[in-house]
């Protein structure tokens, strides 16, 4: 520990992090019990290469790049995968005349791992020698132990031995029968486990599993972009569909309307959340299953993408005892992540905090979390009444879906509770007319609505790989025009200035497509006595824009500039999300 503690400050003494900074990241490890040298690289704050180089550095132990080299089967034989899992190691090569195992580690200070490593290598009658290899390459070796489609032909092997234990010809019928049944046992099940932990560990947000009429496509969708990465054969579809439906309490036999569902599974300390949905199609029933992973959906405003004005404007507004905080994007532009993101800070001993969902994509201890179900007539509407009664401090509602559902929660934020929710327009500056267009009278604005918030989600340019591009003409016009509306001090604190450079992605070993998770571009609309004297007088969109501009407001156009200027993310990335 003391070694990690020393390495940790060399990175403050070479200012590559802010100490606060780190104190802060160091303490988020220890109480999600994660490693402080894989949250630097989550957060982007530091490139692989630089981080385990001065590690290397620092523990006086080789780097080593991979450059793509990676060991064959018989290597991989002399660490078992558990180990190389557990102890942060992988074999890389054996030198047969010196008898020495060279093998890659992310922590060769730690002691536990060198006495695994003397012992594997002692009992192959070889030395070891340690090198310090980057966590991409470490993962990147981890992968060729186990490959989704060797398995899952490993596991299909098995299903076929099972199903040619049938020695009379089955019909149609009773093979399909003979197939749920299987759906059952062991090799099917392992189909869909590996399908599930593959997702899993590329980071994928939902699985797709599409039938045709000669095979059945997989699709994980990672970074919002649906990506194909295995194809089954037909005849297991009904197997598939019906494991699943199994794990996710659904009627089996029931082909014919869609059903949803949810389970979870545990991989290491994490709970990880299932949401089902089935589908009927002409070729069959199509799953999709959402990923609800707790430590992707609970994270730290900063994270998100917030930032300066705006990260200080909401961590006003969420401190104030009553009143609506309203988001607004299209469909998957991260709207619930934000209001789970606030929840959790408001998340505090002595607070009632009740909210309605549909559905609930995240559990979180210590909030009163309600499923509507508008089949049996539990609507937000009627939930909503009811969570009044229930002596609620915070609420917070899905969506405003209607008239009734505005004009409840505008009620509750008049009445003493502060209330977030979500709705759906282009932009802050839209929430206003449209709360009015479902019936609100507009002298109920002024004194309830705080804040009205739009974002939308855009790719994040790998740190390690990203490629410096020129500026076009049309681009420097854009970036210019934006910029000379904000004010000089906001500039400062985004760290903007001239010249200006600009990114786009580039395909590596750690990042295949360039792009490395997705962050949020924001804009935030306040409640000023200004904008009461325009909501009651004349709440055009001109004015309310007007009034935007004169509070400071930074648009989503201009946040994402902001963002590609320090090589977040990409200018064409940023205009095509918000221009849509």
């Amino acid at each position: 520990m003391v070694k990690q503690k020393n390495f940790l400050d060399t990175l403050v003494s070479k200012n590559l992090i802010d100490a606060v900074v780190l104190g802060g990241i160091v303490k988020e490890a220890e109480k999600e019990n994660r490693n402080v040298e894989e949250l630097l690289l989550e957060r982007q704050m530091i490139s692989e290469e630089q981080l385990y180089r001065l590690k290397a550095g620092f523990l006086k132990v080789p780097f080593k790049e991979l450059a793509g080299q990676k060991p064959g089967a018989e290597i991989l034989k002399l660490v078992s995968l558990e180990a190389a899992q557990y102890y942060r190691f992988v074999p890389l090569a054996v030198d047969k005349e010196k008898m020495v195992l060279e093998v890659g580690m992310l922590n060769p200070e730690d002691i536990d791992a060198q006495e695994a490593l003397k012992f594997i290598a002692h009992r192959q009658n070889l030395t070891p020698k340690a090198y310090v290899i980057t966590l991409a390459d470490f993962r990147s070796i981890l992968k060729e132990y186990s490959t989704l489609k060797g398995e899952i032909r490993q596991a299909l092997a098995e299903l076929r031995k099972e199903l040619e234990k049938e020695e009379k010809k089955l019909s149609k019928e009773e093979e399909k029968e003979k197939i749920e049944k299987i759906a059952e046992e062991a090799p099917i099940s392992k189909v869909v486990a590996l399908i599930i932990k593959h997702a899993i560990d590329q980071g994928a947000s939902d699985i797709h599993i599409e039938p045709s009429e000669k095979s059945i496509r997989v699709r994980f969708r990672i970074d919002g972009i649906l990506y194909t990465n295995l194809t089954l054969p037909i005849r297991i579809h009904p197997a598939v569909v019906s494991r699943i439906k199994i794990l996710s309490h659904l009627k089996i036999d029931e082909t014919r309307k869609p059903q949803d569902g949810r389970f979870f599974t545990q991989t290491g300390k994490k709970k990880i959340d299932f949401r089902i949905s089935t589908f009927p199609t002409y070729a069959g029933e199509k799953v999709v299953m959402r990923i609800l992973d707790p430590t992707i959906g609970l994270r730290e405003l900063s994270d998100l993408g917030l930032e300066s004005r705006n990260l200080e404007v909401l961590k006003s507004a969420i401190q104030k005892p009553h009143g609506l905080i309203l988001l607004t994007g299209p469909t998957g532009s991260g709207k619930t992540t934000t209001l789970y993101s606030i929840l959790h800070i408001l998340n505090e001993e002595g607070v009632n905090i009740v909210s309605l969902e549909d559905p609930i994509e995240y559990y979180i201890e210590g909030i009163n979390q309600s499923q509507v179900r508008p089949e049996i007539g539990y609507t937000f509407a009627t939930g909503l009444r009811h969570i009044l009664r229930q002596d609620p401090d915070k609420i917070m509602v899905g969506e405003i879906r209607d008239n009734e559902t505005a004009a409840l929660a505008v009620h509750a934020a008049l009445t003493g509770h502060l209330v977030l929710s979500t709705l759906h327009t282009n932009d802050a500056i839209g929430v206003i007319p449209r709360l009015i267009d479902m019936g609100i009278d507009r002298y109920l604005l002024p004194p309830t609505l705080i804040l009205a918030i739009a974002q939308r989600l855009v790719q994040r340019l790998c740190l390690n790989s990203r490629k410096e591009i020129k500026v076009s003409p049309e681009m420097m016009n854009l970036i210019k025009k934006e910029l000379n509306t904000i004010s000089p001090d906001q500039l400062k604190k985004a760290n903007v200035k001239e010249p200006y450079v600009l990114y786009e992605p580039k395909s590596s070993r750690e990042c295949p497509k360039g792009t490395k998770g997705r962050i949020a571009v924001y804009e935030m609309l306040e409640m000023t006595p200004e904008l009461e004297e325009i909501i009651l007088r004349e709440p055009s969109e001109a004015k309310i824009r007007e009034e935007a501009k004169r509070q400071g407001m930074i648009t989503m156009l201009q946040d994402g500039i902001l963002k590609a200027l320090r090589g977040i993310v990409g200018l064409e990335e940023v205009k095509k999300e918000v221009e849509e």
